[in-house]
């Protein structure tokens, strides 16, 4: 006698359990707002007081006042889809405390409501970047995906340049991000589009133009010359409608040459206040050192301007030695640059390689760049997180790189009581690291195909190099110099020096990362 098929003696395969990446990421993400919750009381930096004064302008003002209001020091210089932005939260700033938004009474005004509304602003803007790492990695397993996650969302460079020091950096890499998961699902318009929205709103974004000119030339204008063509329109037409979107109303009211004035000053000078750790350091040091060694042997020659730690290295007499370095030539530095990655974007357009591709050229911007923040490290940090599994080689870079960044931070945070938010951000955030890159790597050895590179690499699983481990262990001497030995050797002479050491020493870090990186994009096909 046959059982009919639902019979209860029956075995039922279980189905498998669906897959939610936007709930799993929605509670990676509420892990890491709570941590930021605890860091609302902690130390802000005075960009605090410049996003708080152009909330002020923007609610206080006629657009037409925005670019020329010197009311404050903190004037506004990014671009105008940002100052939209500063005028959507003003509105939301009025209700909570409208001294807040007053263009006289709120200058340096600090009151706890005003703190709290601009810490969570942030917290709040950052789902942005949750989305971008979302649709980046939604294709991805579990494992993978949520690893990437971790990486990027609980990043401790981010935490303290945006939720400690105070800026919108994770909502603007949110911004890049999507661009990103848009040209590697080969939407390349939505991709360009996004791309020309998040250069009017922050115009630094702009070193990975000529990528993205040229891929989207070769991978988008496809199809022979009428196609092609027809698609450059259309392209081209997406984004000086955004252009004109966000620029056209300075246009008609006369001011958009002192929106360019103030987006480009160029007369701050080749370097930030605090030496961004790249090639420049090693310039400005031996224009130093070349002074001392001629003085010395008599010859008459004019200390620089700028000194170690706050100065601005300005137009005037900005090196004693060595040739003045202009804003074209680092222009051209730059191009330069990244010409190996627009020579394979070109040759062979692969939607796999772009976000190498960007987070390369936001590397060499960050090199060879003018005026380059410390904080610009984060530009290709955060898009080389995406790729820290493709293999072991790249994990093994992320991890390096990464902490590199972070601990370059570190001086952005210069008060006692946050040294150990700072530390500690950055152990959990090398811990995770390693046991997930470890725990990847060892789990997935067995599964690839003999003789592959993964293979290879995953025999001897995750080790940082021999370089990668001197150079850490460097990196904790130079800390353990600084916060103690320093102190006692020379007490308040010398306050530069530790500082100096950071610098010279990261940018040593950052220059072996963007060897590394173009060593990698000739290598790959």
């Amino acid at each position: 006698m046959k059982l009919p098929k639902n019979h209860h003696n029956q075995t039922q395969i279980p189905k498998p359990k669906p897959n939610k990446p936007i709930t799993e990421i929605l509670w990676v993400s509420l892990i890491a707002i709570c941590i930021k919750f605890l860091l609302i009381p902690a130390y802000h930096s005075t960009d605090f007081e410049v996003h708080r004064n152009w909330l002020a302008i923007t609610h206080s003002l006629p657009l037409s006042q925005w670019y020329s209001d010197q009311t404050s020091p903190w004037t506004l210089d990014y671009p105008p889809l940002f100052a939209h932005f500063e005028h959507f939260l003003s509105f939301f700033a009025s209700l909570v405390d409208p001294t807040m938004v007053h263009i006289h009474h709120g200058l340096n005004y600090k009151s706890q409501p005003t703190i709290l509304f601009q810490r969570l602003s942030v917290i709040v803007s950052e789902f942005v970047l949750v989305f971008g790492i979302y649709r980046l990695t939604r294709n991805l397993g579990y494992k993978e995906r949520v690893l990437i996650w971790v990486l990027v969302i609980s990043s401790p460079g981010l935490m303290i340049v945006d939720h400690l020091h105070f800026q919108y950096n994770g909502f603007l890499l949110g911004v890049l991000l999507i661009s990103l998961s848009a040209l590697e699902e080969g939407k390349d318009l939505l991709g360009g589009f996004v791309f020309a929205v998040l250069l009017c709103f922050k115009h630094l974004f702009a070193v990975a133009a000529p990528v993205y000119f040229v891929y989207l030339l070769r991978h988008y204008c496809r199809g022979g010359l009428i196609k092609g063509f027809g698609r450059l329109v259309i392209m081209g037409s997406a984004v000086v409608a955004v252009f004109a979107a966000a620029y056209g109303p300075f246009l008609y009211h006369g001011q958009i040459q002192q929106v360019f004035h103030r987006m480009f000053p160029f007369g701050r000078g080749l370097c930030h206040a605090y030496w961004a750790p790249n090639f420049w350091v090693f310039y400005i040091i031996l224009d130093k050192v070349l002074a001392f060694l001629l003085v010395k042997m008599g010859f008459n020659v004019q200390a620089p301007i700028a000194s170690f730690t706050g100065g601005l290295v300005g137009d005037s007499s900005p090196f004693a030695v060595l040739p003045r370095v202009t804003p074209m030539i680092t222009f051209g530095i730059v191009l330069l640059a990244i010409a190996p990655c627009l020579i394979k974007a070109w040759r062979d357009p692969q939607p796999r390689m772009i976000t190498r591709w960007i987070a390369y050229a936001y590397t060499c911007g960050f090199m060879f760049g003018w005026h380059v923040h410390e904080k610009a490290s984060l530009h290709f940090v955060i898009p080389l997180a995406i790729i820290a599994l493709k293999s072991a080689e790249d994990a093994k870079h992320y991890f390096y790189l990464s902490i590199v960044s972070c601990y370059s931070l570190f001086p952005l945070l210069f008060e006692a009581q946050e040294y150990p938010i700072k530390v500690l951000l950055l152990l959990l955030h090398a811990s995770l690291m390693w046991s997930g890159f470890f725990s990847h790597f060892s789990a997935n050895a067995s599964t690839k195909a003999a003789g592959s590179e993964q293979t290879r690499y995953d025999k001897t699983r995750f080790i940082v190099g021999w370089f990668g481990k001197l150079y850490l262990l460097g990196l904790l001497a130079v800390e353990i110099y600084g916060q103690f030995v320093h102190p006692i050797l020379f007490a308040e002479r010398l306050p530069f020096l530790p500082l100096m050491l950071i610098s010279i020493y990261c940018a040593f870090g950052m220059m072996y990362s963007w060897i590394w990186q173009l060593r990698r994009i000739i290598k790959l096909h």
